[in-house]
């Protein structure tokens, strides 16, 4: 078996059989790669900030470099890397991460403490080698579990963000819908809001996906999994008065004719450049531009949790279709003040 071939086994696992988005598998790369770098006793005295190289198992194209700790950039499954010292993994890692013990585990918490980490990221990292050591496990990799006593640290509960009804009102009546674009980025902060969408699942849209008369779209959510979710009467005002802006614009028979929201290019929207619109439209409704994508995703399962309180405000653009697969999650939310004026 060649060397690292565990890891490599490990990620394309997780592409292609747990169907991982690539950012979701770079996450887990760099969490292996610093463990990896722990093992091998190359994390550094001060901040354990480098890249580690994996080398690549027969058959692979280049090596994989990721960033441990760092903000240097790096690839996942290219040759590339910039900034920090690229630590070319020693002869037998293989034989450490198969015979990597509990005890070795607590160190590499410890270890990770020391460092500032928050407790959440602690969790993540621990979350990680939990997974790749029970596929280790499953595959005959192992034969002992070294993760199966170690508790999670438990994490402080912070409430997240979401946004008032009147600065949600103010952020959707900001996009100017005479244009083309501009009755884009309506159409899309108002499906954002009406169905607590994420944007990568947004971005993902097709024509196909969605039913104007039984005002529904159908989402592929992580793990490529699919769900229907209702749109309000609003936001499929708004998608309906893009599609026709959409229609009669002289380029549209360049446009993709698939994605439901295109760039100026009629090519598919990317995550970025609704990222990039939604901090245009903060600034110009006088909002905090730290705001995300994901607080409007928030907002929607904050005023529909709080929404039986007060029908009389009218949640005119929610619909019950957040998915929310954590019960913690679920607990969390219930936790945030009413936004309606009720405790």
């Amino acid at each position: 078996m060649k060397e690292n071939s565990i890891i490599d086994e490990f990620l394309n696992y997780l592409k292609f059989e747990r169907h991982f988005s690539p950012h979701t598998a770079k996450c887990y790369a760099a969490d292996l790669a610093q463990f990896c770098a722990y093992l091998v006793g190359d994390m550094g005295a001060a901040s354990g900030r480098q890249n580690f190289t994996f080398p690549t198992s027969a058959g692979a194209a280049a090596s994989r470099t990721v960033t441990v700790a760092g903000s240097s950039a790096a690839t996942v499954g290219g040759a590339a890397q910039s900034g920090g010292i690229a630590v070319a993994v020693l002869e037998g890692l293989q034989g450490k991460l198969r015979d990597a013990d509990t005890e070795q585990i607590k160190l590499f918490l410890t270890f990770l403490s020391t460092q500032n980490y928050s407790k959440s990221t602690i969790a993540r990292k621990l979350a990680t080698l939990r997974s790749f050591y029970k596929f280790c496990l499953r595959r005959g990799h192992v034969k002992t579990h070294p993760l199966a006593t170690i508790r999670t640290p438990k994490q402080e509960k912070r409430l997240p963000r979401y946004l008032e009804m009147e600065q949600i009102t103010k952020l959707l009546s900001t996009p100017e819908d005479r244009t083309l674009l501009g009755s884009r980025d309506r159409a899309m902060l108002e499906l954002l809001f009406s169905t607590g969408v994420r944007v990568s699942e947004l971005v993902e849209l097709n024509f196909a996906d969605l039913d104007q008369e039984a005002s529904v779209i159908r989402v592929r959510g992580k793990g490529k999994k699919q769900r229907t979710a209702p749109v309000g009467p609003t936001a499929m005002a708004a998608i309906q008065k893009y599609l026709q802006l959409r229609r009669v614009d002289a380029r549209s028979a360049a446009f993709d004719q698939q994605a439901l929201f295109v760039n100026k290019h009629g090519q598919r929207l990317s995550t970025r450049s609704v990222r990039r619109k939604l901090d245009k439209y903060l600034t110009e409704a006088g909002l905090d531009p730290s705001i995300s994508p994901h607080t409007l995703r928030h907002s929607f399962a904050t005023h529909m949790l709080n929404s039986h309180q007060a029908p009389e405000v009218g949640l005119r653009r929610s619909a019950p279709a957040l998915v929310i697969p954590s019960p913690t999650t679920r607990r969390v939310r219930t936790l945030i003040p009413s936004p309606l004026g009720r405790g």
